[in-house]
């Protein structure tokens, strides 16, 4: 791949519309960042309320916040002296978009392996079928006896 055509590749592929995927997909590496999308797919939370759940800090929360709001997975609001967090749906949409595009690729490449499996298995059958002919006893002729 030359320089243009990894750059171009690169746009398309690694950086739609300003949000990384891969900073989506490593946030999204996290459990507790995962339960907080949940959450926070319920509606707006502040931090307090955000941290009830976990057995950990309101600072450590706070560093789990600030990862998912650089992915763009989360914004900040201000409601008087509130901080509000809610969930910013982009870039999952697209995250969810570049998964799409491969899971159709792959169910793809599964039902080619179902056609051959099938025809592997009809094949093998056969051989069988064959070789149980092979090994019956040929049926001999009686002689009558009179």
């Amino acid at each position: 791949m030359t320089g243009r055509e990894y750059d171009i590749y690169y746009q398309l592929v690694m950086k739609p519309s300003g949000y990384t995927l891969d900073a989506t997909f490593a946030a999204l590496a996290d459990p507790t960042r995962r339960a907080i999308l949940a959450r926070l797919a319920d509606g707006e939370a502040t931090v307090t309320e955000l941290a009830a759940p976990f057995a950990m800090s309101q600072p450590a929360i706070s560093k789990h916040l600030k990862v998912l709001e650089r992915a763009g997975l989360v914004s900040r609001g201000r409601v008087a002296q509130r901080r509000p967090r809610k969930l910013e749906p982009r870039p999952l949409a697209e995250a969810t978009d570049w998964i799409e595009r491969y899971r159709k690729i792959w169910e793809a490449n599964f039902k080619r392996l179902d056609a051959v499996l099938l025809e592997l298995k009809h094949k093998q059958k056969k051989t069988i079928d064959a070789l149980l002919d092979e090994d019956k006893p040929k049926p001999t002729k009686k002689r009558r006896t009179r």
